[in-house]
């Protein structure tokens, strides 16, 4: 498979979301992996969100001033909209621990955070083959097995917590928190599919 673009500009400006995702991605697993410093680090993510924002703006603004693009506008956006959602509710769990004061996060949450990374970094790699090959399909396979290894690791976590969290109020707070670290998975997972999409429209 090969995509023949007629304006680069797209594939360059969907490397540098996904970049954008994978240094957010960072950020979160150092958070969880070293808790310290939660404040200075919540509010790194916060502002790596800020310039995903930023991105996805720039690239539905060039959506709608480009006649002829690489490959279907529906699926330029549904990919630019399914890869801010990741970094959305990677924002939203740092939200969560700002928010309801978690001061000891379950190692659950670091796992799901390097899941997170790691789907991160294989988005990263799809995007930067659109314009050349097949390649696509096997990061896709890749993300959907790690969507799958977070969605264990989330019902694993939530039992743990259920088993030996005896303050109903905490319990409800770091569910919501696993909660949302696995819904990020689910986000780069409808990347992943989008990217499917584009692949065998184009094959």
């Amino acid at each position: 498979m090969r995509l023949v673009p007629t304006d680069t500009t797209f594939f360059t400006m969907f490397s540098e979301i996904t970049d954008n995702l994978i240094a957010a991605a960072r950020v979160l697993v150092d958070l969880f992996e070293h808790y310290e410093r939660v404040e200075s680090k919540t509010a790194e993510i916060k502002r790596i969100e800020h310039i995903g924002d930023e991105l996805t703006h720039a690239v539905l603004t060039k959506l709608n001033q480009t006649f002829i693009t690489p490959f279907d506008r529906e699926d330029i956006h549904h990919l630019t909209s399914s890869l801010d959602d990741v970094l959305d509710y990677m924002n939203s769990a740092a939200e969560r621990i700002a928010m309801y004061k978690i001061t000891d996060p379950p190692p659950a949450a670091a796992r799901l955070s390097k899941l997170i990374l790691s789907q991160c970094e294989e988005l990263g790699s799809a995007v930067g083959h659109l314009r050349k090959n097949g390649e696509v399909l096997a990061r896709c396979v890749e993300i959907k097995r790690l969507e799958n290894a977070a969605d264990d690791t989330s019902r694993e976590g939530i039992g743990r917590l259920f088993d030996s969290e005896k303050d109903p109020i905490n319990l409800i707070k770091i569910k919501e928190l696993l909660e949302v670290l696995e819904t990020a998975t689910d986000k780069a997972e409808d990347a992943a599919n989008v990217l499917e999409t584009v692949v065998v429209k184009n094959a």
